[in-house]
């Protein structure tokens, strides 16, 4: 994780309308060139959330799937979203292959699940988002980066 300038805010989404509508206050913050990395085990709610950012970008909800398959899935709004699903890449150079460096930054808002498969590779500046399971459907969801006052306000 970085140090320093790093604030961070922790949440409980209480079922996946929640957890959306925190993606959704997270991705009015959001701003060309961020890049949110989603961290969290198998079904800890990571797509939910993509869901919830992507709507506050004007994506609809039933558009965003898993990307698993895909890797990327680039989305037309303004500014662009790419929905970015690292689950089946195993090795650093599979991220060239998928062309992972041309969605991240520039004018476009990224959004990368499964972040730890290229924590070493990922900007500095990256928003960092935990999702914990710590109930059937409550999560505990810790977003850092940026400033504190990003996140007091969702």
């Amino acid at each position: 994780m970085l140090e320093g300038r790093i604030q961070n805010k922790k949440y409980i989404s209480k079922g996946p309308d929640e957890t959306k509508d925190i993606g959704y206050r997270l991705g009015k913050k959001l701003r060309p060139g961020d890049a949110v990395g989603l961290y969290g085990e198998l079904g800890s709610g990571k797509t939910t959330m993509v869901k919830g950012i992507a709507r506050a970008l004007g994506i609809e909800e039933i558009d965003i799937m898993s990307a698993s398959f895909t890797i990327i899935t680039e989305y037309d709004s303004d500014p662009p979203f790419s929905h970015i699903d690292l689950y089946r890449i195993e090795k650093d150079s599979e991220l060239d292959e998928v062309g992972f460096w041309e969605h991240i930054g520039g004018s476009g808002i990224s959004v990368i699940e499964w972040a730890e498969k290229a924590e070493n590779m990922l900007p500095e500046n990256l928003i960092r988002v935990g999702l914990t399971s710590v109930g059937e459907e409550i999560r505990e969801i810790t977003i850092e980066g940026r400033d504190e006052k990003d996140w007091n306000s969702l």
